[in-house]
């Protein structure tokens, strides 16, 4: 700072010094939030019929998010899961070591570690109800037959 503006603002300041400034008013006025404050609705009572879908369902039930099988399915479905990216690993090391001597040994490796996918999903499918297979192979369906074509393309 130059030294002359450096004296002004020194001199400025013994002049005017600093106030305690009040408090700033908001042109918004200020109002205390309560869940009282918002609409009810998604309360169904307070929703004609004609307006909403929702009043058929119990309360809150529109808003969850679940998947149509039970929690050991999930611990199932998780497992699967694991493995399968330990295939997929297992299927693009072989790939990668292709035209050497290790690929007999990493191709094997891999083919035993789809063949566990593959048989921990068919035995997951064939013991769960209709309903809920059919969501299994909704979203695991395309996976399994990625593995099944990785492990294809390995084989040629």
């Amino acid at each position: 700072m130059h030294p002359r503006t450096h004296i002004s603002l020194c001199k400025f300041l013994t002049r005017y010094p600093f106030r305690t400034s009040s408090k700033p008013k908001s042109p918004i006025p200020s109002k205390t939030i309560t869940t009282k404050s918002f609409p009810t609705f998604y309360n169904p009572t307070t929703i004609p019929s004609s307006q909403s879908h929702f009043n058929k369902l119990p309360l809150y039930s529109q808003f969850k998010i679940c998947r149509s099988y039970d929690v050991e399915t999930d611990k199932v479905v998780d497992e699967i899961n694991l493995k399968f990216a330990e295939a997929r690993e297992e299927i693009e090391m072989a790939m990668e070591s292709k035209e050497t001597v290790y690929f007999n040994e990493e191709a094997e490796c891999a083919r035993a570690v789809v063949k566990q996918v593959l048989e921990m999903y068919e035995g997951l499918l064939s013991r769960l109800p209709e309903k809920e297979r059919g969501g299994i192979q909704r979203s695991m369906g395309l996976k399994i037959e990625q593995l099944k074509a990785e492990l294809e393309q390995l084989n040629e």
